[in-house]
């Protein structure tokens, strides 16, 4: 992991991806972009590690991106620009919380969702969200996501995931 965390304990982490080889699984309802698979993906994989147990009756779910899903973004603007009919999907898909509701509907999380586009490093923001709703009150749990599609320089799509359990209950 690359942040630290004050007010919690790691109890599970993931990233993606684990070798040059790696695939995300197409989740249903999402179409033409990857960013929402791979939050799902990346998502599975931390809760899996931790035993795909429920963590805490208010576990929050902090995504963080610097860019989001650029790819669903540009597939709008093009049709707009070209006057063709939007995917209705499109629509849905395009706020991150719709991949967030799948990934807490799958895990049974009920807790806060927060999704932020930081300015500096993604998770060490993401996991200052999390720090704020245990201070809050308002989590006990929260599984912190950063997912970034590539970009037109190269590279590929990454993400990371940490389960953080509030320090009173880990």
């Amino acid at each position: 992991m690359s942040a630290t965390v004050e007010a919690g304990v790691v109890v599970a982490s993931a990233y993606w991806p684990e070798s040059d080889v790696d695939t995300v699984t197409p989740v249903t309802g999402f179409v033409v972009s990857t960013f929402n698979p791979l939050v799902a993906e990346v998502a599975q994989r931390c809760m899996s590690a931790y035993g795909g147990e429920i963590v805490a009756e208010r576990t929050a779910i902090v995504l963080a991106s610097a860019c989001g899903d650029r790819t669903s973004a540009d597939a709008v603007a093009d049709a707009v620009a070209g006057g063709t009919r939007v995917a209705p999907l499109l629509f849905f898909q395009s706020n991150p919380n719709a991949v967030l509701g799948h990934v807490a509907a799958r895990w049974g999380l009920a807790g806060p969702v927060v999704c932020t586009s930081p300015s500096g490093e993604a998770m060490a923001d993401a996991i200052a969200c999390a720090e704020l709703l245990f201070a809050a009150g308002e989590a006990e749990a929260a599984l912190v996501i950063t997912a970034e599609l590539a970009d037109e320089s190269g590279g590929s799509d990454r993400a990371e995931a940490v389960l953080v359990m509030a320090r009173e209950r880990a």
